[in-house]
């Protein structure tokens, strides 16, 4: 992205979004897959966003000329000129005459410009999470957060049904789209592997532009008897589709459970598959249904939510990001969870992709699960904010928030902060028990430390493995 856009950007979020201007700095902006920061003295004026000259000369890299006798300001940039007058509203953009709604002013010795330029002569697309504060914002051919691409916006107006996440959990191939598909099912052998083709479909932005130019993306499977890893890419593209392959260590039998409304299930867990052959549709050489394994037997279901993914960061520490942090517990908690015979366990995502978070939701909500949770590390502008925190959204939440708080903060070691209530979607949006864990400060540099260490993230997941059976009641 070119850095005068950015400074366009600037004033496009804080315009597109005006309720969220008296609290910038508690607001986290991810522009292509980066986390900004937004200084601490960006204030509103009434009704304009007015951010630090500096912002623009030390942060974004263009010319500032000030000059004190006229009062005036010039910005130069990537072929760009703006020129702003200190109490006046009258602008120029490029020599073209703008007005301003509020006049750039000095306080306290900084000089504060408005942000409200034209948005349209932007080219970036904005997307606004309003449950955690989230600023999505792209430049052209980069994801929004909304799942898309300017390529798969495009596809989508075409009808194209898009992937937003694929994970492998408990040998089950999970995939979320964005709407219903009709998956084409096939065994093959030679290498033993079983192929998904989805017709109509292309990649979210999530994914990156890689897996829709038709390369070859893997996703690693670990310790599983069944698999060796999954290949995905965009198979065709006259029409657009899709293609998953399952590598197998051997011949496996298979279940698909195309759940509808996006939420298509591959399950290898029926049998060893080495001596019954499936009942065959035309269309798949495995059993086709429209419910789910998940949960047979009075299993209890888990679903697990690693926070963030891929395009979106999360919060940045000195050394690692969120989602990376998220991940890395999400799946320590699943490793242990399958080791009950009890209960099945599902991750949102188990590799570093994005799903939206009404995808995240969905994948509880289809599977009927006992219990949703999802996994965060937080951040603050100080660096000296530390602890644990838990939140609940729903009263039938609470209960699950303490049990399995009070054994996060002994597995932590860090500073009690309490279980709180919080308006967050994954935890507001479900309707099973759902919690939110803050494991610590990825903005505090021990913590930060302490939490990328194997040896606390395994206590942390044992901890929240310990608080999730307590209240499942399962010994």
């Amino acid at each position: 992205m070119k850095k005068f856009a950015f400074l366009l950007f600037l004033f496009a979020f804080m315009w597109s979004f005006p309720h969220i201007s008296d609290a910038a700095t508690n607001t986290r902006v991810v522009l292509d897959g980066q986390q900004l920061s937004i200084p601490e003295d960006v204030q509103n004026i009434d009704g304009s966003v007015m951010v630090p000259i500096r912002v623009i000369s030390q942060e974004l890299g263009y010319q500032v000329t000030w000059n004190q006798d006229d009062g005036k300001v010039a910005i130069d940039g990537e072929g760009k000129s703006i020129t702003l007058n200190i109490g006046k509203k009258s602008a120029s953009v490029d020599n073209q005459a703008y007005t301003l709604n509020t006049a750039p002013v000095v306080q306290n010795g900084t000089t504060l410009v408005p942000i409200r330029l034209v948005s349209e002569q932007m080219g970036i697309k904005v997307n606004w999470n309003n449950s955690d504060k989230i600023v999505t914002l792209a430049t052209t051919g980069t994801s929004t957060g909304g799942g898309t691409t300017s390529e798969s916006g495009s596809n989508a107006e075409n009808g194209l049904a898009l992937v937003n996440g694929i994970s492998f959990s408990e040998s089950r191939l999970l995939v979320t789209l964005d709407k219903n598909v009709t998956p084409k099912v096939s065994k093959m052998d030679s290498p033993n592997r079983i192929v998904i083709d989805l017709p109509n479909s292309d990649f979210g932005g999530g994914f990156g532009q890689s897996a829709s130019a038709g390369q070859i993306q893997t996703l690693a499977v670990e310790n599983n008897d069944k698999v060796s890893q999954i290949r995905y890419s965009q198979y065709s593209t006259d029409p657009s589709s899709v293609r998953i392959v399952i590598d197998l260590n051997n011949k496996q039998n298979y279940e698909v459970f195309n759940e509808g409304n996006g939420l298509l299930i591959v399950d290898l867990t029926p049998d060893n598959g080495t001596t019954t052959k499936p009942t065959v549709p035309t269309t798949t050489e495995g059993t086709t249904q429209t419910g789910s394994s998940v949960g047979n037997d009075g299993k209890k279901v888990v679903v697990i939510d690693a926070g963030h993914g891929y395009q979106d960061p999360g919060a940045i520490g000195s050394v690692s990001s969120e989602k990376a942090l998220n991940l890395a517990v999400a799946l320590k908690v699943e490793a242990i969870l399958k080791q009950d015979p009890n209960i099945d366990v599902v991750l949102t995502r188990s590799d570093d992709t994005f799903l939206e978070l009404k995808q995240r939701v969905k994948v509880a909500e289809k599977l009927n699960a006992d219990l949703f949770v999802s996994i965060h590390a937080n951040s603050s502008s100080s660096s000296a904010a530390s602890g644990t925190e838990t939140y609940y959204q729903r009263s039938n939440s609470k209960k699950l928030a303490q049990t399995i708080h009070k054994y996060l903060v002994a597995a932590t070691g860090f500073k009690d902060r309490g279980v709180q209530y919080g308006n967050f979607h994954v935890i507001r949006e479900t309707t099973m028990p759902a919690v939110l864990l803050e494991v610590g400060f990825i903005s505090n540099k021990s913590e930060e430390a302490k939490m990328n260490d194997a040896s606390r993230q395994q206590a942390v997941a044992e901890g929240v493995v310990k608080g999730i059976k307590e209240y499942l009641g399962v010994s």
